[in-house]
């Protein structure tokens, strides 16, 4: 009935629709075979007559033209109607809906076959696919007893084999059982029985067609009833089984059937079709007897007018409505079966729609007889049926190939059955036959029954063996600390690439953050900041040094060798700067040299000071012979020469093992660090000693000069300096050493910044209270008479 419907509102449909075969009107005619070979031969000889008797090749209907058959729900009943109406060519033009048997596929033997659906094979691979997707290893079969079930067995197994998928039995359905093989049917249920019970096989996989499988539902039925029927088993069957409609007739059970799982021929939600069911009346139209017998089925009530009575005498009213009934009773949506009926008959509209438009084109250039229907001829439509290809009103894009059949996929559902009875279709995944290769099979798993000994391990954890117990039983374990596992049921955890690290589940790899000491950041921000804060206070510094340069405070401290010094403190400062954002191959290679070089520079003047401050209070003296060493040129000398061997060590790392843009990806989890390595550890730390060694040295001779009577006593400040410079870089090296990242990078500029500092500090912030707040002070008339010698010596 599920089909008559699906056929009565395609037709209807297609007649209303002003543009597909305008002013010409669809009908139909309906035969059952009822799954007999006699009844099908009937039924196409009468095809091919008139109505008022079976005369083959004798039809003289003007308005009951054939143009093309839909129909053979089954295998063999398919090949047997191609059979008959191949000789009259209207097989060119026939739809099938339920053949799936390879034979049609056959274009010399059945030229003219067009099949709603496609072939078996992409059908045997997706109960593959499904199986290894849940790894279900242990199934059983059971086929029709017929050519296509053995056809079917002979292509599944070796596919199971190949994908370590092993059979636990084979086995043929019953027939149905006639009076005389009552005996044979109870034989072969039993043996059935015994298979499906004592079998370890927890997944029965079933084909057949409706009327091959009478015989299993009966089985199922009964055995159900008796509770008889094993439990816990997952049924899968293929798209050939139709078996809802003929179970909820005849009021069988469904309940042996839940949570399994059938393939069907892809079907979408059809608009306008639950109202055009919902509109049905068995009085709407006298003599429909399709609508009058289905009311009288599932309403148990008596239609007028008709011989279709019940015990009770209950008539109809006409108004039930069949969205009341339970969905074992009637589905208000099209099964995949009728959705076929429904595009075939699309299908055949499409191509009489060209064929009308090809003949009326050729009548307009005068190169056609008058266009009349009964001027067509069946196999006529055989070259627009091949090549049609239309957007049905579900939006599936509908044709044929090659090989006569259609490019749709199949559905795989998940039967839930209700205790009324009742039950719901859930559809769980896809065999798209249009995917690329590897992507035709999806499914949804969370909706699927399970038949497994453990569940599964989820993403983040793998599989360990349990001892003593078979393979499929495992314990899950969680990743090992820095690796992943992204699939179900990981035998193995696996590292993330260097440039990634896990997620805090453990199940993916996430693209690791470039970590750096950058100007957006605070402490950046902050360091850049002091940096640029110490700067200007140099510059100012150096400002009211230039402006009081002829005070003897200034000349007093050998004010030359304060400029030198302020400047380098000044590129001290700046230079820090240069450690700060992303390190690139030439910011590494002047990050350690700049540093180096420039406060080789400040530290050799520091010392250069000390000792001409030393020697000048010496050369004061009558009779010193030290007075032809005081003067700048020592200065010079002393600066310079302590430089260039600075500059030295640097152009010696330079040209054996240069610092370079480095990327450390291990050190912290979830960041790259983005930083320079050094080259050669040794010469970096030379340059570091290098300037310890000076700076010992100025410590050492202002230590010694500490007491010397002066005013402006220069080199007690000198050993303070000194002393702040020093214990900032003793402390810098364990710090160093301890961090890792930007932070070491921020320890060096804290040192830089701190020790730069201290020496601007201790040695100027003293002359520059003097010379702002007590310039009463800064005059000749203060200085001692050494202290005047050692002013007008410098």
């Amino acid at each position: 009935m599920w089909h008559v419907l699906a056929l009565v509102f395609a037709i209807n449909k297609i007649n209303q629709d002003p543009e597909l075969l305008p002013n010409i009107t669809l009908g139909f005619r309906i035969y059952e075979s009822f799954f007999s070979a006699r009844k099908t031969y009937e039924s196409s000889f009468t095809l091919l007559s008139t109505r008022n008797g079976m005369i083959p090749n004798y039809n003289c209907d003007t308005q009951d033209k054939l143009s093309a058959v839909i129909g053979g729900l089954g295998s063999e009943t398919s090949i047997q109607m191609a059979t008959i109406l191949g000789i009259y060519k209207i097989p060119q033009v026939r739809i099938s809906y339920g053949s799936f048997h390879t034979m049609l596929s056959d274009k010399f033997q059945f030229p003219s076959v067009y099949r709603m659906l496609p072939n078996e094979v992409p059908q045997s691979l997706g109960l593959v696919r499904l199986m290894q997707h849940f790894r279900w290893t242990w199934v059983g079969l059971i086929a029709s007893d017929d050519d296509s079930g053995e056809k079917f067995v002979q292509t599944l197994k070796p596919m199971l084999t190949r994908n370590s998928i092993c059979v636990a039995f084979t086995k043929q359905a019953p027939h149905v059982p006639s009076p005389s093989m009552v005996l044979v049917f109870r034989e072969q249920t039993s043996k059935l029985h015994s298979s499906i019970s004592q079998t370890k096989a927890e997944v029965i996989v079933v084909y057949g067609d409706t009327d091959s499988l009478l015989g299993l539902k009966l089985f199922l039925h009964v055995n159900y009833q008796t509770a008889l029927t094993p439990i816990g088993k997952v049924w899968i069957m293929t798209a050939q089984w139709d078996f809802t409609s003929y179970i909820a007739l005849n009021r069988w059970t469904l309940k042996p059937f839940h949570g399994s799982l059938s393939f069907a021929v892809h079907t979408k939600e059809v608009p306008g079709f639950r109202d055009f069911l919902q509109s049905l009346n068995p009085y709407q139209s006298q003599g429909d007897i399709f609508i009058q017998r289905f009311w009288h089925t599932v309403f148990n009530c008596s239609v007028l007018y008709s011989s279709l009575t019940i015990k009770d005498g209950r008539n109809c009213s006409g108004k039930e409505e069949l969205a009341s009934l339970p969905g074992s009773d009637f589905e208000m949506k099209m099964s995949s079966q009728s959705y076929s009926i429904y595009n075939g008959v699309y299908a055949v509209a499409h191509a009489l729609h060209a064929l009308y438009s090809s003949k009326s084109k050729k009548e307009a250039m005068g190169k056609g007889h008058l266009l009349e229907l009964q001027n067509i001829q069946p196999w006529e439509l055989h070259p627009f049926l091949k090549n049609v290809r239309f957007n049905n009103s579900a939006g599936d894009k509908l044709y044929f190939d090659e090989n006569g059949e259609s490019s749709a996929g199949y559905d795989i559902l998940n039967w839930i059955v209700f205790p009324n009875d009742s039950f719901v279709r859930v559809e769980v995944g896809h065999m798209d036959l249009r995917a690329p290769v590897g992507q035709e099979f999806t499914i949804n798993e969370r909706t699927v029954p399970r038949s497994m000994c453990t569940e599964s391990c989820h993403p983040g954890y793998f599989r360990t063996v349990r001892e003593g117990e078979p393979l499929c039983c495992y314990n899950c374990a969680p990743c090992p600390e820095g690796t992943i596992s992204n699939q179900t049921d990981a035998d193995r955890c696996d590292q993330c690439p260097e440039d990634q690290y896990p997620n805090r589940d453990q199940d993916k790899c996430i693209p690791k953050i470039m970590h750096f000491l950058s100007y957006e950041e605070p402490l950046g921000f902050v360091l850049a900041s002091f940096a640029l804060l110490f700067s200007l206070l140099t510059v100012l510094v150096l400002g009211m040094f230039i402006k009081h340069r002829d005070t003897p405070i200034v000349r007093a401290n050998n004010r030359e060798l304060s400029y030198v010094l302020l400047l380098s403190l000044l590129l001290c400062f700046l230079c820090s700067l240069v450690f700060i954002g992303q390190p690139g191959r030439l910011t590494c290679l002047l990050r350690q040299m700049a540093f180096g070089v420039i406060f080789s520079v400040s530290v050799s003047s520091v010392l250069a000071k000390t000792i001409t401050v030393v020697l000048a209070f010496k050369a004061t003296k009558p009779g010193a012979s030290m007075r032809k060493w005081v003067g700048r040129k020592l200065a010079g000398t002393i600066i310079v020469s302590c430089s260039l061997i600075q500059v030295g060590i640097c152009a010696i790392w330079l040209g054996t093992a240069p610092p370079f843009p480095d990327l450390d990806m291990k050190s912290e989890a979830g960041h790259i660090l983005v930083q320079c390595n050094e080259g050669s550890n040794i010469a970096f730390y030379c340059i570091l000693g290098y300037m310890g060694f000076l700076a010992i040295v100025s410590f050492t001779v202002a230590f010694l000069a500490r007491k010397l009577p002066d005013t402006f006593n220069e080199a007690k400040f000198i050993t303070f300096s000194m002393l702040v410079f020093c214990s900032v870089w003793v402390s810098f090296i364990p710090t160093y050493l301890s961090t890792r990242g930007k932070y070491m990078v921020a320890v060096e500029i804290f040192s830089i910044l701190a020790s730069s500092a201290g020496l601007l500090c201790c040695i100027f912030i003293p002359k520059c209270y003097i010379i702002v707040l007590r310039p009463d002070l800064n005059t000749r008339e203060q200085l001692d008479w050494q202290e005047r010698g050692r002013l007008q010596t410098l």
